[in-house]
Order: C-alpha cells, then structure tokens, then sequence
C-alpha cells in the first residue's frame, strides 16, 4: 500500500514538473517572439506600423468567442479543424457535447463563428487588450507537405480548377490539362510536388493574389508582431500543449481535445518529399518561409539546405 502511495506521489511531482516545464517553454516562445519582432518589424509587418493599416481580409483567419473570453487564429493544415470545432462546441450550453461528435465539414462554414474582422478597430482592440488570443504553429516545409498532399493528390474540384490546372499548365509542360479534377483523376493527371513548388516560387504568383491561405505564411495569416499572443502552441506537441491551453481558460475539466493524427516530422519523411526539389529551389523555399521559422522557432532544416 505504502509502495502505491509513493508511486502516486512521485507520478504526480513528475506531472506537475512536466506542467512547468511545458509552461516555462510557453514563455520562452512569447519572448523569442517579440524580441525578434522588436528587431525586424519592418520586414515582419511588411512596412505597416499599426493593426489599423491591416484589411479586414488579413485579419478573417481571427476567430472570436465573447462568451469565454477567446480569440484564436486559425492556420489552414494546423490542427485548425478540431480546434474548431472547440469552439463550435463552446457555443452551446453545458454540459458541452464532445468536439469529435461535431461534423468536420461544419467548421469551413464561417458563419458559424464571429470574426474579429465584424468589430469596429475600437472593440477590436479591446478584445485583443483583454481576451485570452492564441495560435498554433507548424514546422513549415511540412505544413506545405501537408497542404500539397490535401489539395492535390486528393480529388479536390475547387482546388484543381482554380490552382491544379493552372499549375500543370505552366510547369507541368501542359499546354491543355484536363478541365475537372474528375478528368484529371480518371487520367492520373496531377501536379507534382516540385510543380507546386516551383509555384510558390515564381515571382509572378503573388504578383496577381496573395498565396492562398492553406500555403501562405503562418506569420502573414496572424500577424504576431501587431498582435500579442498569450499562447503559441505547435502542431509537433499538439496535445500536450492543448491540454496546457485549456488548463489556461480553466476549460480542461469541460473540453477533451480530439485525437489527432497528422505529425509525421521526421527528417526521412521530409527528405524524401524534397528529394525531386533542386538544392537552389530548396534554398528559395527557406527564404520565402524564413519568417515563420524564425518567428515559431523551426530550426533550419540543414539536412534540406547544406547537401
């Protein structure tokens, strides 16, 4: 009995060592950031000086919960389904239902959450002043894997015909791709990875519009030198520090976060997609997401760059 007890105690003092731990790293994060923001603003908010000078379309990725005091960013191939989901289930009366009952495709509704962008700039900044603001962050070579993998290797009709065809047509050599992702399917037609990539990198792409919000920028959708986040959480630890955030909106006796099962990180798993990627275009890539790496402290990938 003694031995039980003891072993209960140590698993506890372990716990609650872990709990600092993680909430110390938390902080460490926060700093980093605004540190580097304070350092390089000019090249992170892209020549802006305040929240003001920002459209109501940069800030529609800002997510508000008036009831519990939230405001999260979400970033497409980020875990933003389920936490999504949270919060559709935040809305509703307690005892809150279980977020994996909520339908998935329910969440690309957006008129099912308030945005921040429906405020005036006055209660916008109140919220912003006062709420609990949160984002959750990805190493961004794999979020483009992610991305590339969701759109194009599965059928997915707006993506085709909106990017898909447009992609194969200018570095897939051709000249006339299927019209529908139907077609294309039925014919094995799609763009490969390294033509995505060489889409990303051609100068002329955000020359027309900015990059779509599934490969945009991470720093670029929430804007963490105009914003100050009080949780920046990380794909790669994702249920550790999601149970850290709900314990922070004292939410972790009421709220289980889904299971997630999209967190293959590892250096063969990378290197193996950027294997048809030339080393000069690799290097490209870094520059064009150097900013989410060193603002969400992402090592640089060195296997990826130094060959």
């Amino acid at each position: 009995m003694f031995f039980i007890m003891l072993s209960s105690y140590t698993r506890d003092v372990f716990q609650d060592a872990k709990a600092e731990g993680i909430h110390q790293q938390k902080q460490l994060r926060k700093q980093l950031l605004r540190e580097l923001c304070d350092a390089d603003k000019e090249v992170f908010t892209e020549g802006r000086h305040s929240l003001e000078e920002l459209s109501d379309t940069e800030l529609e990725n800002l997510i508000v919960d008036d009831t519990h005091g939230i405001v999260y960013c979400y970033i497409p191939k980020v875990a933003c389904t389920n936490w999504k989901r949270v919060l559709l289930v935040l809305n509703q009366n307690e005892p809150y239902p279980d977020p994996e009952s909520i339908d998935p495709d329910s969440v690309h509704f957006m008129n099912n959450f308030t945005l921040l962008n429906s405020f005036p700039v006055t209660e916008m900044k109140a919220r912003l002043k006062h709420y609990t603001k949160f984002l959750f962050v990805r190493d961004p070579f794999v979020r483009l894997i992610s991305a590339y993998r969701d759109k194009f290797q599965h059928h997915n009709e707006y993506f085709y015909v909106n990017f898909g065809r447009y992609i194969l047509q200018l570095y897939g050599n051709l000249s006339n791709p299927p019209r529908t992702a139907d077609e294309a399917f039925a014919l094995s037609v799609r763009p490969s990875f390294y033509n995505f990539i060489q889409y990303l990198l051609d100068p002329k792409t955000e020359k027309m519009e900015p990059f779509e919000p599934h490969w945009r920028q991470m720093y670029r959708l929430c804007h963490p030198c105009f914003i100050e986040y009080d949780f920046v959480g990380h794909q790669e630890t994702l249920q550790e520090d999601a149970q850290e955030l709900l314990k922070m909106l004292k939410l972790e006796d009421e709220i289980k976060f889904p299971p997630s099962y999209d967190n293959m990180t590892t250096h063969s798993f990378i290197k193996e997609w950027f294997r048809v990627v030339p080393l000069k275009d690799r290097r490209k890539l870094y520059k064009l997401y150097e900013g989410d790496f060193r603002l969400f402290e992402y090592r640089r990938p060195k296997v990826l760059l130094d060959d």
